[in-house]
């Protein structure tokens, strides 16, 4: 008789059970984060969402970073997830474009995110809508050494007029001004985003990178005006070496300033550099009359238009928006988080970071071989090498870039 009544209770509540675990919906994440500290930052991250929404389960597909830049463009069309991870700017306007990713500016206003994500709106937003969510960006600035600074005794300039002034003190005492690196390009466009972005302001900028503005425009030959005035002061041969061997530059004492991203602290730190001896400055104002606008490479997570589950993929965007949850997701990943009611560590260079960042009116520039299509930025980042080192041929490179221009965004 118990054994019946054990088995009758048994089967009870396998059928109350049954109903609940049935009623569990599926979210797919398709993600390049297959690095560790990316990797552990996601699965937090999900582990998190459940957690909240114990009605969902989120299966998580994980692509290798260049396989995923391929397997992106195939899936959207073939059979999407309800998420996937990209880029901001100009990065995600193909897609957009094309009708591959769905407008979520319902997101953003339930969710008051045009406050708390306001730094990256506009690198969000494509004619006057929101196509998805950012999660964590990371500063470019410049970094210096601040005994060559007591040295000279010269002050943290706030106008490039007082950069190159400060130029001429570290000319006397035998040390470069700005060093870089540019054998593998990159660098230099660093360099080229910051003049822009401070002479002629973020729309210009976007504009010159979506291949809408000539670049034989007077505006875009202001911008290596201003380059040209600190090439005497520059490192010379910088074509021949690499990001790191600038970064002894600094460390050593050979140079002063070096605008680089945030990622290259640990260098410098790995060189013997502390933060009694590193410092960080945002890049000087050449246009006051210009809005700030930054340079940080902002990862995003979107929903394609061909998702099954955009109920449940909304409110995981909302839930990865949130303050909490990116400051968590940052501490992870060791970058910093966009809603600007996250909270950063005691790095000070994350912190300076988040303050410019978190208070950029200007926009949020990518960087130029994000904001850029890959031909043209290749083209670009080889004549910025070029003109530094012979400025003199600049209206050749310009008139290169311009048929490059023609030839890229004809269609």
């Amino acid at each position: 008789m118990n054994f019946l009544k054990t088995t009758a209770l048994v089967a009870l509540m396998g059928s109350i059970a049954i109903p609940a675990m049935a009623e569990q919906r599926v979210l797919k994440l398709f993600t390049d984060a297959s690095d560790p500290a990316p990797k552990a930052a996601f699965e937090q991250l999900v582990k998190g969402f459940e957690a909240e929404n114990p009605d969902v389960k989120v299966e998580v597909n994980t692509f290798d970073h260049e396989g995923y830049k391929t397997a992106i463009r195939n899936f959207l069309t073939a059979d999407s997830p309800d998420l996937a991870n990209w880029y901001a700017g100009n990065r995600m306007a193909p897609f957009v474009n094309a009708g591959q990713f769905t407008d979520v500016s319902d997101v953003w206003e339930e969710n008051g995110l045009k406050d708390s994500l306001g730094s990256a709106l506009k690198s969000m937003t494509i004619d006057g809508k929101q196509w998805g969510v950012p999660y964590t960006y990371y500063q470019w600035g410049i970094y210096y050494n601040k005994d060559v600074y007591k040295k000279a005794g010269v002050e943290v300039p706030k106008t490039w007029d007082e950069f190159i002034s400060n130029c001429k003190k570290f000319k006397e005492m035998g040390v470069d001004c700005l060093t870089t690196g540019t054998k593998a390009l990159w660098p230099a466009a660093g360099i080229f985003d910051y003049l822009d972005l401070r002479t002629n302001g973020y729309d210009f900028h976007m504009k010159l990178t979506s291949g809408e503005i000539p670049w034989t425009d007077d505006r875009v030959k202001a911008v290596f005006a201003e380059w040209k005035k600190v090439l005497p002061y520059t490192t010379k041969n910088v074509a021949a070496i690499d990001w790191q061997d600038a970064v002894s530059n600094i460390v050593q004492g050979k140079a002063a300033n070096y605008v680089m991203g945030n990622f290259a602290v640990a260098t410098f730190k790995d060189g013997g550099m502390t933060n009694d001896t590193l410092g960080f400055m945002d890049f000087p104002t050449i246009n006051p009359d210009i809005p700030r606008a930054e340079e940080a490479p902002t990862d995003t997570i979107h929903i394609p238009a061909g998702a099954k589950n955009k109920a449940d993929a909304k409110k995981f965007l909302a839930y990865v928006a949130k303050a909490d949850v990116q400051t968590k997701m940052n501490e992870e990943l060791g970058q910093l988080p966009i809603n600007k009611n996250s909270s950063v560590g005691d790095d000070p260079y994350l912190q300076a970071g988040f303050k410019i960042l978190s208070t950029a009116d200007g926009g949020i520039a990518q960087f130029f071989d994000r904001d850029a299509p890959a031909q043209m930025a290749k083209a670009g980042m080889e004549g910025f090498q070029e003109f530094m080192a012979y400025p003199d041929h600049l209206d050749a490179i310009l008139e290169r870039l311009e048929k490059v221009r023609q030839r890229v965004y004809k269609n």
